[in-house]
């Protein structure tokens, strides 16, 4: 079986751990979370496959558009992406998903999204569980009471997340 490709990334707000597998991108994550060890270890479970420290195309190509993402000139990404996880949270990523560049939802209206509104902790849950962050936007999720809650990055990081897509796009350089 092909392994599993990983780097570490420094982005501006952190560091990243970026995985793929098979040409798809199936890690995206805070290098120093809390659930580090059980998120490895269950994406390496579902895909049947060992972590190897390696560069791939997937990997640098993930790099290039974080990098576009954070000097705004990005707001969606284009990368293939594999969901290493069970029906339900993959339906909660995939949800995430539709969630647009700039602004949030709460963990209710993801539910609901879903349609199943009594399974918000469940959806929270699934959202923390996440390996694919800020391609699959869990930042953009907020507490009901429009307060910031739990982050993999921890709460500066998301703030700082939803800051950079809340100010303006970067102003292209014009040639006259």
């Amino acid at each position: 079986m092909p392994p599993i490709y990983i780097q570490y990334h420094k982005i501006p707000y952190g560091e990243l751990i970026l995985g793929s597998f098979q040409d798809k991108l199936c890690l995206c994550d805070w290098r120093y979370r809390k659930m580090r060890t059980s998120i490895d270890s269950r994406i390496a479970k579902r895909l049947e496959a060992d972590y190897v420290e390696r560069d791939s195309d997937t990997i640098s190509e993930a790099k290039r558009q974080l990098a576009e993402y954070f000097a705004k000139t990005r707001q969606t990404f284009e990368i293939p992406l594999l969901f290493a996880g069970s029906e339900f949270q993959q339906s909660v990523w995939t949800a995430l998903q539709t969630v647009e560049y700039g602004t949030t939802a709460t963990y209710l209206q993801l539910s609901q999204k879903l349609q199943n509104p009594q399974a918000v902790r469940a959806v929270a849950s699934a959202n923390g569980a996440n390996a694919l962050s800020i391609l699959t936007p869990c930042h953009r999720i907020i507490g009901s009471n429009g307060e910031l809650v739990g982050y993999a990055g921890g709460l500066p990081a998301k703030r700082k997340l939803l800051e950079l897509e809340q100010s303006p796009p970067a102003q292209q350089e014009l040639d006259l």
